[in-house]
């Protein structure tokens, strides 16, 4: 269940020549967000009193509101898209930005979670923000940026970085990965995940990334029919089924899916659903859930099974989490 008391805000800047997609696929998952109920409104700011613009693609925007008008609080989210090279390179450009790039600065200290997609990394940069911070960018311009902002740490190969209250995301799909992220943090892996499979979109992270949750891990991969398993067994953990019933589920033999399951994500689909048992066990536990319903809402034959995975993987019982 989502948390009603933790409304919040997500603010999109609207840049000149901001690529479309930047902007529009976080702001998408954040509308996805609150018709799933997550108390969360959207609001679309520009550098200046202009309100009217036009992306990189064409399309124009308007009735945008300038950035000063906008108050933000703790626990806000602002993104700041990319848009193209050539204005980030600008002086003049950068110079007429400076008002923003302070503002942004003070939204950070007040506890604002400020967040890049694509070169607006460069932004950030622009405003000290990164300084003496790990970040990622697009790799298209890596080392444009490594030359003009050398006390930043850029990490090559990273969806995207968390660091003090900053996220920075390499480019375009990676700024919905870096949405649905940001929701798992305010309401929870299961909410996460269903807006994920709302808009036909796996929740899997990079090689270097961390694995936060086992709802995300295993999912970096292409092979649709064990994302179709590990999509119902996720929101199926109290229901009994056996191999032969998941593998008719994606048309194939029980022997079949259990190679398959092996040699794409690297376990068994018992040691999968065991991860999944534990992870959920723990988060309703912290919840204060009852030690029975948790057994029964994870699939549990006894809360004797219960205390010995959870032992097992943990080193916890389960009253230490309540």
């Amino acid at each position: 269940m989502v948390n009603k008391l933790t409304s919040s805000k997500a603010v999109f800047l609207a840049p000149p020549e901001v690529h479309l997609l930047d902007i529009s696929g976080p702001a998408h998952i954040f509308y996805e967000a609150r018709d799933y109920g997550a108390p969360v409104t959207s609001h679309f700011i520009t550098l200046n009193q202009n309100t009217r613009l036009s992306t990189s693609s064409g399309l124009v925007f308007a009735d945008l509101q300038p950035f000063q008008n906008v108050a933000l609080s703790e626990g806000d989210m602002l993104f700041v898209p990319g848009l193209q090279a050539e204005l980030l390179l600008d002086p003049k450009f950068i110079d007429s930005a400076r008002p923003f790039l302070d503002w942004m600065v003070e939204q950070h200290k007040r506890g604002v979670i400020i967040c890049s997609v694509c070169t607006g990394a460069f932004l950030l940069a622009e405003s000290g923000l990164l300084d003496q911070r790990q970040c990622t960018t697009h790799w298209k311009y890596f080392e444009r940026f490594r030359k003009k902002f050398p006390r930043v740490d850029l990490l090559a190969n990273r969806l995207f970085v968390e660091s003090g209250h900053i996220c920075t995301s390499a480019g375009v799909a990676s700024g919905i990965d870096l949405a649905l992220y940001l929701l798992e943090k305010k309401y929870g892996t299961r909410f996460a995940s269903d807006i994920a499979r709302e808009v036909v979109v796996y929740l899997r992270r990079g090689e270097e990334d961390p694995q936060l949750s086992v709802f995300l891990q295993y999912r970096n991969h292409q092979e649709d029919r064990i994302h179709e398993i590990q999509n119902w067994l996720s929101h199926h953990l109290s229901s009994g089924i056996t191999l032969e019933e998941l593998a008719f589920k994606v048309h194939t033999s029980a022997r079949n899916l259990t190679r398959l399951f092996k040699n794409t994500t690297g376990i068994t689909i018992g040691e999968y659903v065991e991860k999944l048992r534990v992870e959920t066990a723990m988060h309703l536990l912290n919840e204060g859930a009852k030690v029975e319903a948790v057994t029964m809402e994870c699939g549990l034959k006894s809360t004797n099974q219960l205390r010995e995975i959870l032992k097992r993987h943990t080193g916890r019982l389960p009253h230490d989490f309540q």
